[in-house]
């Protein structure tokens, strides 16, 4: 999910379409809004009864009647289980207290019930056996309690539009303000029915196939939504408003020719459509490029679509996204949703990345392989600018913070998203191989479709296709903190080119030392330029190649590989090692000495490590700088003579 509320750092134009679509947004709609939510609305930690985990649920039929106008629901949820305790004697949902549960009904039999502290507990008449199937029946009304995006259902008003939109946000904990559930990441139903009851000008949409549209007496009309796949309960949703169906298809290569649906919901008006049409086409293509990538689009048997809302962002619901329009960017983000957080889906809120991480890399594909030109670079330069922005962090969220009055925590856009998909970026060139890369994203689709995973369980399937350990990787940028920081100095000596890296880190209390590798460019004097990879294996490191030409200067990953900050990038020409100059004392307190060979004009300069001139000076054949004024350190001094330039580290103490 993503929200536009921050700024537009470049506003660029490719292909003759709107670059508007292509804005870099800092903070996602699903981190901004949930932090926007729960900072206004802290509630107590989540407590969940333990009966909720006496059962396996198996499929849930909402059959509500929803309003265009108004967040009021009323209807009732079937939910059809198996026990896996000795034996249920008491079934337990999630429900806000502030709704009212009318009724509660367990194969067929009235139930006497408690509904208190947001969770409804009936009593069985009897006992229902271990592996035993049952069905149970809530009937309930109410209007949810106000509070924004994401608590549960939501109105509002296009004034542009003139058009009334009524949609569900249940991510991560507020299903339960709108139906009766379980929420319960692990415990996917197997299939859902969501039936909608609204007025007959509106049309409503939700997961699965529209199987029936059944006209009701008073104007009404019922649309009956039916979904086949496994489903978490925070991706179960519903979106009213005087629609119009846009629907349009993909035609993934692996279909061989078939096709799937791509239904979109958008305002009944012909500017709304034509404003989002070319956003709307782009799907078909993006789902055919991710099928390619990450494997077939797991929904394919039923369709792909959106739901236009007043939501400032998106929602990955499954099969049918919820969004406010359709640049690439937010597009492309939902989109990777449907294999990372709805196909597979994270284990624990801890996981977030697995959905978060995983979906905003997506956005970058969707740079690089469609709007391609500047725009991976754009969109990177970026990204690494925001996480560079603290010095610390860890994508990981300790279970510990995850807790109702923390939940921007766990959708730090910094860390969960942006810092997270730069995991995986990193990954990407730590294998130098794509087709390996893309294969890591297919053997994990494979292993865990329909269910859930870890980070963990990411990390085993990328060792076991890749054949490398990468545990290291995950200690460092998964469960560590903060980023590298380096000072590098650079020299040749006839074909010997040397590089010299040290390497300090921003959390060092948490993370002191990241092993990695480092691409460099090189500009040489023969016009041309090349790439190698230097790799940091200490704190200090070396590294030396024969290059058959004179290297002219260097970038440090200039394409933004690798997530570091560079210090300092220094070309030596030592002193030491030319007879023409000497330099003394070193270490040095006051008074440096510079002595030339022959009676000629010198320049010195001392410069510190971020690039400053501290101090100058000049003489013929000798001069003394006085140092003492400034600070401790290591200092680069510098001596131009007779047209070159010759370098040499000092240290002031």
């Amino acid at each position: 999910m993503k929200n536009p509320i921050l700024i537009l750092l470049s506003i660029l134009i490719w292909s003759g379409v709107n670059a508007q679509e292509y804005k870099f947004e800092k903070v996602h709609n699903c981190a901004y809004s949930k932090i926007n939510y729960y900072k206004n609305n802290k509630q107590k930690d989540i407590v969940q009864s333990p009966l909720l985990f006496d059962y396996d649920v198996n499929f849930y039929h909402l059959d509500i009647a929803v309003s265009d106008t108004t967040t009021y629901v009323e209807g009732n949820v079937e939910i059809r289980a198996t026990v896996i305790a000795e034996q249920l004697d008491t079934f337990a949902v999630e429900f806000i207290s502030s709704m009212q549960v009318d009724s509660i009904w367990i194969n067929s039999n009235s139930c006497n019930f408690i509904h208190n502290t947001d969770e409804c507990f009936a009593i069985l008449p009897s006992p229902i056996l271990e592996n035993e199937s049952f069905i149970a029946k809530v009937f309930y009304h109410g209007t949810p309690p106000p509070g924004g995006f994401f608590n549960g259902v939501t109105t509002a008003y296009d004034s542009v539009f003139q058009t009334h939109v009524t949609w569900t946000l249940a991510e991560p904990f507020n299903a339960r303000q709108w139906w009766p559930c379980k929420q319960v990441l692990e415990d996917k139903a197997d299939s859902v029915w969501v039936f909608l009851t609204t007025n007959a000008e509106n049309k409503a949409g939700s997961n699965g196939l529209l199987t029936n549209e059944v006209l009701l007496p008073d104007n009404r009309v019922r649309y009956e939504w039916k979904s086949n796949y496994p489903i978490a309960y925070y991706l179960i949703s519903f979106t009213v408003a005087d629609f119009m169906d846009y629907s349009i298809y993909a035609k993934p290569a692996e279909l061989n020719g078939d096709s799937i649906l791509i239904q979109n919901y958008i305002y009944d008006t012909v500017t709304c459509l034509n404003q989002n049409k070319v956003g709307m086409d782009r799907t078909a293509e993006l789902i055919e490029l991710f099928s390619d990538l990450y494997s077939l689009y797991p929904f394919y048997k039923e369709k792909y679509g959106h739901c236009l809302a007043e939501i400032s962002g998106g929602m990955e619901h499954q099969t049918m996204t919820t969004l406010h329009g359709f640049g690439l960017l937010l597009v492309a983000h939902e989109l990777g949703h449907s294999w990372f957080g709805d196909n597979v889906t994270c284990a624990t809120w801890s996981d977030i990345w697995v959905n978060e991480g995983f979906a905003t890399y997506t956005d970058y594909l969707a740079h690089e392989k469609v709007a391609g030109g500047q725009w991976p670079h754009i969109w990177m330069n970026n990204v690494h600018n925001y996480i560079l922005s603290e010095p610390d962090g860890s994508v990981y969220v300790p279970p510990d913070e995850v807790q109702y009055n923390n939940v921007e925590r766990i959708f730090d856009s910094r860390l969960s998203y942006y810092k997270g998909a730069l995991m995986l970026h990193m990954i990407r060139f730590e294998l130098d191989d794509d087709n390996l890369f893309f294969q890591v994203y297919k053997n994990y689709q494979a292993q865990f479709k329909d269910s859930v995973a870890t980070s963990l369980d990411f990390l085993d399937v990328l060792n076991e296709t890749t054949g490398i350990d990468f545990t290291y990787f995950f200690d460092q940028w998964y469960f560590g903190e903060g980023y590298p920081i380096y000072d590098i100095e650079w020299k040749q000596n006839d074909n010997l080119f040397e590089l010299f890296s040290t390497q300090t880190a921003s959390a060092p209390d948490i993370t002191p030392f990241y092993k990695m590798h480092v691409p460099v460019k090189l500009y040489l004097n023969n016009g041309t330029d090349t790439t190698i990879r230097f790799l940091q294996a200490n704190p200090d490191s070396y590294f030396a190649m024969t290059i058959n030409a004179m290297v002219d200067s260097i970038q440090i990953d200039p394409d933004l590989w690798v997530l570091k900050k560079v210090e300092s990038l220094i070309g030596v020409d030592e002193i030491a090692t030319n007879p023409e100059v000497k330099v003394s004392p070193n270490p040095v307190s006051s008074s440096l000495f510079i002595n030339v060979a022959e009676e000629q004009f010198f320049e010195v300069q001392i410069i510190n490590l971020q690039g400053e001139i501290v101090l100058v000076g000049s003489g013929t054949s000798f001069t003394t700088l006085d140092v003492s004024g400034i600070g401790n350190g290591v200092y680069l001094l510098t001596v131009k003579l007779d047209g070159k330039t010759y370098s040499e580290k000092i240290l002031k103490q």
